[in-house]
């Protein structure tokens, strides 16, 4: 098991934590801007910023990504404004996941709530290398469902 150090910003911050012994992702839950607000009600086709009351320090060469709940995306249309939140070795502010609002209805968050689900992993250096021509493959330059993926 890898440890990695991190900072409670806010005294009602939840660390996080795996919900069950096989899941590839650690949860990470709501806080409120202050002690007044008792949830954020983002409404359809809106979008808010998430408090998690929590820093971390990524290890260097690793980085940690922040994905949306499946249950959200099911039940509600919520997801990550962003696609995958992303988490640098070298910053140390607040961990703020970025919701998006696409049903319906207006969706609540309330403190405690489990917002999204993270991973920390490697994440090498690479160099790049100017070339000009790269190596032959059966699929060359086929973008966009060139490898038919499209609706049957």
């Amino acid at each position: 098991m890898h440890t990695v150090k991190l900072k409670k910003l806010d005294a009602t911050a939840r660390l996080p934590a795996y919900a069950t012994s096989g899941a590839g992702c650690f949860d990470l839950h709501a806080t409120m801007p202050d002690a007044d607000t008792v949830a954020v009600v983002i409404s359809p086709g809106q979008q808010a910023a998430i408090g998690t009351g929590l820093a971390f320090a990524v290890p260097p060469m690793h980085v940690m990504n922040i994905y949306g709940r499946s249950g959200h995306a099911l039940q509600a249309r919520v997801s990550l404004a962003n696609g995958v939140g992303k988490i640098d070795a070298d910053y140390r502010g607040e961990v703020r996941v970025l919701l998006r609002n696409d049903g319906p209805q207006p969706f609540v968050v309330r403190p405690g709530d489990r917002i999204a689900q993270a991973e920390i992993i490697e994440s090498p250096r690479w160099a790049f290398t100017l070339v000009p021509e790269l190596d032959a493959t059966e699929r060359g330059s086929g973008g966009f469902g060139s490898t038919g993926g499209g609706a049957a």
